[in-house]
């Protein structure tokens, strides 16, 4: 007989790490909405002087040895006859400052003009580089992430709602509704769902504002990834629906409504947070694909996905390694929903694919 002594750390483990991840995410979350106040610059702002700029060096030594408590950087300027070499001008330090005056960004309606750091001109602060326009890849990266990571969590929630909805009616119903539901859903799960996704989208118009660019992506992405969930649900609809208080509601008069509101879907609730957490980063990769192809959210507006479609030009991937950022995002979100989807279903085999 298992020993609680010995389960009860190893659930109080689990249930930190869980807790853990789900903090970082959701930190991960905050940093893109605000991107505006964190970066330095406009994602969209060209530094022509500075194309394919490596990442600023911050010091806290001078060129004669001397400490400042107050971080800063030089001053670069391109060599002669090369396009992607720099030199530092150490004659003049400018300190980084916070809370600088800079380009106005949009924060829900309002617009500020206030970012956490920045440096005086001529001097340029690019933590993660610029691109061959010159623009800063950190404002880029945050930017970008808003785009990505919320499209998979609202192309999860689509999806979710949908195989909630047509699961759980599946399962209540039974007979001729079951059949043709589940007809349905295995008719959509035998596809493979990436070749099905860019099929349906090269359908589409392809030259679309960034907004409908993004509810576009999100719509069909979120249709066409309902049926694995709507599976699961059904299950546990057809469980829920032979319960003893579900027989006895039934008995006293409770319509099919009050039933499936009030004792079947709560059923599905642990289930569905743990889907969610298993399809939003399938989502967030789908929608990586679709902008690294072209298909998905264009330029000017960044996204993660036509970020790393520079990564395509061998010259970019083997000379500019602060290009790569955005997979290294990519890899750590989608560990931190690894690690929440397990701690959620610990003795489930949780696969992301």
């Amino acid at each position: 007989m298992p020993s609680t002594r010995a389960s009860g750390p190893s659930s109080r483990r689990r249930k930190r790490r869980r807790v853990d991840a789900a903090a970082l995410l959701i930190a991960a979350h905050v940093l893109v909405l605000l991107a505006g106040p964190l970066a330095p610059y406009h994602p969209a702002a060209q530094h022509r002087e500075a194309p394919w700029a490596p990442p600023t060096r911050i010091h806290f030594f001078d060129a004669g040895g001397g400490f400042h408590p107050r971080p800063f950087v030089y001053a670069r300027t391109a060599v002669p006859g090369a396009a992607d070499e720099y030199v530092e001008d150490r004659g003049r330090a400018f300190p980084i400052r916070f809370f600088v005056r800079g380009e106005p960004y949009a924060l829900g309606p309002w617009t500020f003009e206030r970012r956490l750091f920045g440096v005086e001109a001529p001097a340029r602060i690019f933590l993660l580089g610029t691109d061959g326009l010159g623009r800063d890849q950190l404002a880029r990266l945050l930017h970008g992430g808003r785009v990505s990571l919320f499209a998979g969590l609202l192309a999860a929630a689509v999806a979710l709602s949908l195989g909630t909805l047509l699961g759980s009616l599946s399962g209540f119903y039974g007979g001729r509704v079951d059949a043709l539901l589940m007809r349905m859903t295995e008719l959509v799960m035998v596809l493979p769902w990436l070749y099905l996704l860019l099929a349906v989208r090269a359908f589409l118009p392809l030259e679309l504002p960034p907004l409908r660019a993004f509810v576009l992506v999100v719509t069909v992405i979120g249709l066409i990834g309902w049926a694995p969930p709507a599976r699961l649900f059904r299950g546990v609809a057809l469980s829920a629906r032979e319960r003893e208080y579900v027989q006895a509601a039934r008995g006293f008069g409770a319509g099919d409504r009050y039933l499936l509101v009030r004792h079947i879907l709560p059923q599905v609730r642990t289930l569905a947070l743990t889907q969610a957490a298993i399809l939003a980063p399938r989502y967030i990769l789908a929608e990586v694909t679709l902008s690294f192809l072209g298909l998905g959210i264009g330029e000017p507006v960044p996204s993660w996905g036509n970020l790393l479609a520079e990564l395509q030009h061998y010259s970019v991937l083997a000379s500019y390694w602060w290009m790569a950022a955005p997979a290294v995002a990519l890899v750590g979100v989608f560990l931190l929903y690894q690690r929440v989807a397990s701690g959620l279903a610990p003795d489930a085999t949780i696969e992301l694919h």
